[in-house]
């Protein structure tokens, strides 16, 4: 029975993860936009690039950095710059997120779910689905780190000039130029903050969905079926964007930081990326990326939890 969540979970995620990939990739290059840590060479040379003009005197004068975009443009200039394959960058790397992530996370809450519930009605209360989701997306976080890191590097490279560009070839060969450049421990930068937003986007994502799903048939609003699903799934994907897009920014940005031989890393971790944020650009830097967040959470949700719910009716009648 276990067994068979996780499966059901990692074939939902992983169809999820891919559909809704480059949504996710201009999530991540608008949370970088603007990063005050980024060297001066990479702020010269991404301007431009963004259709603004800068001058060494105004690098100089310390001005800020150029004014965000939306997620439509950066897609567009992200096609005509690097072309419609660069929205899959990093493909590779989701792939194998969802893989070691996502199944953990969706198989540990749906054991967890059955074990806790009320054995006479078969029900959980929210506040145990919400403690479900905590466990399972802290575990499936530590797991599926390596994958994590890649996939944000993967995803951020094409803002770097060309000369400081990373190139990675696939996840596998991210993965291993990482242990020989950086040490094993660069698998895990950032863990503390995929945990923290693993469990967050788990608890109120997997527990919202649940609890918004029974509420709808309880009250006879609609039946068992795809609206159901569908508005269910939409809600949780919402609920989940909000709680956690404060702490994917800064696990965005200390993830993506290139620390250079010699000198002092852009952040010492994940509260000096926090202050350092919010002072030089403001609290609400913490929610760059909320539109694209939401146009991929909301997808991904859906495609997920529709997913899940007719690969558990095809696999019903064959894994009992």
């Amino acid at each position: 029975m276990g067994v068979k969540g996780f499966v059901e979970g990692g074939i939902a995620s992983i169809i999820a993860g891919c559909s809704t990939h480059p949504l996710d990739l201009i999530k991540v290059r608008m949370q970088l936009q603007g990063e005050s840590a980024a060297p001066k060479a990479e702020l010269h040379n991404l301007r431009p690039a963004l259709g603004f003009q800068t001058t060494t005197s105004q690098l100089g004068r310390g001005l800020p950095p150029p004014a965000r975009v939306g997620p439509i443009t950066v897609g567009v200039r992200i096609v005509q710059q690097e072309g419609v394959a660069a929205l899959f960058s990093g493909v590779s790397a989701t792939v194998l997120r969802q893989t070691l992530y996502s199944t953990t996370r969706m198989g540990l809450y749906d054991i967890l779910k059955k074990k806790w519930a009320d054995p006479r009605t078969g029900t959980l209360p929210l506040a145990s689905k919400i403690g479900a989701g905590l466990t399972a997306g802290a575990i499936g976080a530590a797991v599926g780190n390596p994958a994590d890191v890649a996939m944000v590097r993967m995803q951020a490279d094409g803002r770097l000039p060309i000369a400081q560009r990373r190139n990675y070839r696939s996840v596998g060969d991210a993965i291993g130029r990482m242990v020989k450049e950086e040490g094993v421990t660069s698998l895990w930068r950032g863990s503390a903050l995929t945990v923290n937003r693993a469990m967050l986007v788990t608890a109120s994502q997997l527990a919202s969905y649940d609890q918004i799903k029974e509420a709808i048939l309880a009250n006879g609003v609609m039946k068992d079926g795809l609206g159901t699903h569908v508005t269910a799934s939409f809600a949780a994907g919402f609920v989940a964007a909000v709680a956690s897009n404060p702490v994917d920014v800064i696990k965005t940005r200390v993830m993506n930081m290139k620390v250079e031989p010699g000198s002092p890393p852009p952040y010492s971790g994940a509260m000096d990326c926090f202050l350092k944020t919010v002072r030089l650009e403001g609290p609400m830097a913490l929610y760059k990326g909320f539109i694209p967040t939401i146009s991929r959470q909301g997808p991904f949700t859906i495609v997920l939890f529709v997913t899940l719910e007719q690969v558990r009716k095809l696999l019903k009648d064959f894994w009992n």
